[in-house]
């Protein structure tokens, strides 16, 4: 219970509806216990009338007295139809405040973990993989909320039930109620242990499902691979494995589940027959009466429920309580990546590196080394570098998705880590190597994040990225929908929507990390003309591997292992010996190799 005391914030917000539904408990409980009575003094009435009926044989008054009795037993049974329709209603009452509570706290929750998700820095995604982080938000909540809406409601009708159902019975007879509850703890034992098994082996399911949805989804967002290497046939057997392994899970959860209600009432069954053994030897001695034992076989009928729930409840409140525990290790984690001053202000781009040492907390990776460099507002700057030297973690730790623990990033002379993320980050327009667009319409996504535009604006930043003429191709337009993480783009196509929602934001500082490396030479020059213009005013930062996209910066540093190594103009920087004129030499080889194989095949 010590980690599900983390929901006692949404209990207390929820407490006047909680409240009532624990009334409309209560008095569900007390209305079903009336009907019982009514029924014990309708037995006596018969049992009575039974023996009375006789003594007027013959006379006038005996059917006068036979349609006194038949009002009596139609009034008693009206009055039971009437307890049953009000305890009707207070069931629905009951269900509508407290289920309806754990739904609106199921709300509640999963908008909190999904807020805190949001805020936590990128080290935090690259600890955990996004199941894990989904079924936390998923599963795990909806197990939580099992136990603020059937646990307590359960709970609080047990308590009620027993507490007035069996005391009520003892003032009738002790002896016959021990002997009715008997079977009753054994009934709850049971079902605790059966539950715990049903939940076992839906786990296992669980995981079969999870397995095989995987297995599938990879299976179709690689059908092109699957198709070219005509594995249609293998992947067939492999899902055929894992849907018998589900089918088999299945099975045996299908065969515990058989338990349950089996089991229930034949305990519940052996609490009757004690009933009616020990009550009818009690009414042979006179101590109690007909009417008695069937008030008591109604009784048996109103605990058996809360009473196997008991077990039920207990299961839930142990799998909420293991939800709840890894729900708070998320909770929990802290994010170190805050502002120190929240500052608010419009960044004219003098960005500036001082001896800048990072290391990645979660890898252990020494990604940059005492790094300096500085770029004016308005200027541009190409970093380039081979894979491995550090050149995107510049770009995460200028948008703060990560912080330096040793040296300092200024922007305007004043600290990173002092301005208000949500406001550095808003003036940052960000193209990242690993481009990642949403399930939407090709509009949707480059305007994501900017909430005033025209669409002359939006049109503007297509051209601008080379994109507007292949945009007019498709038959929909910018209404296209791209499909999943834009599988219906080549990947030039989802680079150059990338740039453009950079472009829209009209930023104070543009980050092109490798932005055009799915893109022709062709496409990457008209790419770079257009930039041009962009770049004009704007400090931009050109992250690549490529040389050719030096040429468009007013200064290049080359890294190297984390270091920079090289730092110049590229007229200078292809002349002087280093990475940089290597990487020059490289390129420019590769790229006439290509154009003298394009000239043979013609």
């Amino acid at each position: 219970m010590k980690d599900l005391a983390y929901l006692n914030k949404y209990l207390y917000k929820y407490k006047f509806q909680l409240l009532l539904g624990f009334l409309f408990v209560s008095l569900s409980v007390v209305f079903s216990i009336i009907p019982a009575q009514l029924v014990r003094h309708s037995f006596n009435l018969v049992s009575d009338t039974l023996k009375i009926y006789p003594l007027f044989d013959g006379l006038t008054i005996q059917e006068d007295f036979l349609g006194m009795f038949f009002q009596i037993v139609v009034f008693y049974g009206l009055l039971i139809v009437c307890m049953a329709l009000i305890r009707g209603a207070f069931l629905f009452f009951m269900r509508q405040f407290i289920i309806k509570v754990s739904r609106k706290i199921e709300y509640d929750l999963k908008n909190e973990i999904y807020a805190h998700y949001q805020a936590l820095p990128l080290a935090f995604y690259r600890r955990n993989n996004t199941g894990d982080l989904m079924a936390r938000i998923s599963e795990d909540v909806s197990k939580v909320r099992m136990y603020l809406g059937p646990a307590l409601m359960y709970s609080v009708n047990l308590a009620v039930t027993c507490v007035l159902v069996i005391g009520y019975m003892l003032t009738v007879s002790v002896k016959l109620t021990l002997f009715a509850l008997l079977p009753l703890p054994l009934l709850s034992v049971s079902i605790y242990y059966v539950h715990n098994l049903i939940n076992k082996r839906s786990e296992e399911i669980q995981e079969s499902l999870s397995s095989l949805s995987t297995f599938v989804q990879e299976a179709f967002s690689g059908i092109r691979v699957i198709k070219a290497f005509v594995q249609e046939e293998d992947m067939l057997r492999k899902f055929t494995q894992e849907s018998k392994e589900y089918k088999d899970r299945s099975l045996k959860l299908t065969r515990v589940n058989a338990l349950f209600f089996p089991l229930m009432l034949a305990l519940i069954g052996l609490s009757t027959i004690l009933t009616v053994y020990v009550g009818g030897v009690e009414v042979a001695r006179g101590s109690i009466t007909a009417g008695n034992i069937a008030e008591f076989i109604m009784y048996v009928g109103m605990l058996g429920w809360p009473v196997t729930a008991l077990g039920w409840v207990t299961s839930i409140i142990q799998r909420a309580a293991a939800s709840q525990k890894r729900i708070n290790e998320f909770l929990n984690t802290k994010n170190d990546i805050v502002s120190h001053k929240n500052i608010e202000q419009s960044i004219s781009g003098d960005v500036r590196f001082e001896k800048v040492n990072f290391v990645y907390p979660d890898s252990g990776v020494h990604a940059l080394k005492n790094v300096s460099f500085e770029i004016k507002p308005g200027e541009s700057l190409a970093i380039l570098g081979t894979t491995g030297s550090g050149k995107s973690t510049i770009a995460n730790l200028l948008c703060r998705l990560y912080d330096v623990k040793d040296g300092s990033i200024m922007i305007d002379n004043t600290d990173i880590r002092d301005y208000h993320i949500g406001n550095l980050r808003s003036q940052i327009g960000y193209v990242p190597q690993d481009v990642f667009l949403f399930s939407d319409s090709i509009e949707n996504n480059i305007t994501f994040g900017v909430e005033r535009y025209t669409q002359e604006e939006m049109k503007q930043a297509a051209k601008d990225a080379d994109l507007y003429e292949n945009i007019q191709g498709f038959k929909e337009g910018f209404a296209t929908r791209v499909g999943e993480r834009g599988i219906s783009l080549s990947g030039g196509q989802k680079q150059r929507v990338s740039i453009a929602r950079a472009i829209l934001r009209k930023p104070g500082l543009l980050i092109l990390d490798d932005s055009l490396s799915a893109v022709d030479t062709k496409t990457e020059n008209a790419i770079l003309n257009s930039l041009k213009k962009i770049m004009e005013n704007r400090t931009s930062i050109i992250i690549s591997h490529r040389v050719s996209s030096a040429k468009l910066a007013d200064k290049v540093i080359v890294l190297d292992d984390g270091e920079v190594v090289q730092n110049g103009i590229h007229q200078d920087l292809v002349r002087e010996e280093g990475v940089y004129k290597d990487l020059y030499e490289k390129q420019l080889k590769g790229e006439q190799e290509v154009e003298a194989t394009v000239g043979s095949g013609q």
